[in-house]
């Protein structure tokens, strides 16, 4: 979505010269609002989902989260998107990522706790390394970054231990199963998403994506029947909490930082997010929960922090296959 020769901080009017790469401290913020804020969403989408249907409350989140993008960006005056192959895209890139990827966890979620849904979400970076690199004209791994993901299972193997998953209800193997589905879709998604027809503006593309997918979720809420079980007097004030925390943290701030990422670095470098998600996500269920922090988990922590250094310092080395 991003275009090399604009800075997404210009009017679209005034892009007349080459702009200067984004600084390194643009990239470090935006890598913490993904680690940080994406971390947090697990908890929350569990909290939302406990009294509003999922794909409803999935939906109603990035239309109104792309609705006020798209607004806030046409009154700064950015053009308004007229290319229907745009729309096309955005509707692609908001097919996969949002109702697949997110629609998988907020359905997931209504039975498979917030925690192991993180972990197993997790597997992310590496659907993203082998899509990236089975695609036309591919980029293959190095074996620093198989490496580095291979680590990074081991720490998420070691988080995800039995004697974890004993202390919660009993996982059926549909939604551990849908979750890996999701994984999949957001990491096609990911990597189209670099390389698909989108508007010049990064976050005129971002509001489309999360608007389109954000319908296309409320679609999927319609055909599987969620209209007749929302009931509004029921909603619980946690529930709407974390709702509008989905909304502006998760969705404005935190899709928005991962678009951006997706086109100044590599799909694989902006997904390793996934492994620190994990670690944010027990943090929370311990501070929040009551849920215990052990030596197997703080292990698992700095495997999973490792992983990520290794990944991250190893972009520049892959090659074409």
């Amino acid at each position: 979505m991003a275009n090399p020769k604009s800075s997404v901080l210009e009017p679209t009017a005034t892009r007349l010269t080459v702009a200067a790469p984004p600084s390194q401290a643009l990239i470090v913020t935006a890598f913490a609002s993904i680690y940080l804020i994406w971390g947090s969403t697990y908890l929350a989408i569990g909290f939302a989902v406990q009294t509003m249907p999922p794909f409803l409350m999935g939906g109603i989140r990035f239309m109104i989260a792309g609705a006020l993008m798209y607004a806030w960006l046409r009154w700064r005056g950015e053009a308004r998107p007229t290319s229907l192959i745009h729309w096309r895209s955005a509707a692609i890139v908001g097919g996969l990522l949002l109702l697949g990827g997110n629609g998988g966890v907020v359905w997931a979620e209504q039975t498979v706790p917030s925690g192991v849904t993180a972990l197993l979400i997790a597997t992310v970076p590496m659907w993203i390394v082998l899509v990236d690199w089975l695609r036309p004209h591919g980029i293959r791994p190095n074996r620093w970054i198989v490496a580095g993901v291979a680590l990074g299972m081991t720490g998420i193997t070691i988080l995800i231990g039995p004697q974890n998953i004993a202390s919660d209800a009993h996982l059926e193997w549909i939604g551990p199963l849908v979750l890996v589905f999701a994984s999949l879709s957001w990491a096609i998604g990911s990597v189209y998403s670099r390389h698909a027809s989108l508007p010049a503006s990064p976050l005129m593309g971002t509001a489309m994506e999360m608007f389109a997918g954000g319908v296309l979720l409320m679609l999927a809420g319609t055909v599987t029947g969620e209209w007749s079980k929302l009931d509004l007097a029921s909603i619980s004030i946690k529930s709407w909490v974390s709702f509008v925390y989905l909304i502006f943290f998760g969705s404005l701030i935190g899709f928005t930082a991962y678009i951006w990422l997706l086109k100044v670095t590599t799909p694989a470098r902006a997904a390793t997010y996934a492994y620190v998600n994990p670690v944010v996500a027990v943090f929370l269920g311990w501070a929040l929960n009551n849920e215990p922090i052990t030596i197997q988990t703080l292990l698992a922590a700095a495997i999973i922090i490792t992983a990520v250094a290794v990944i991250i310092s190893n972009q520049g080395r892959r090659k074409v296959a």
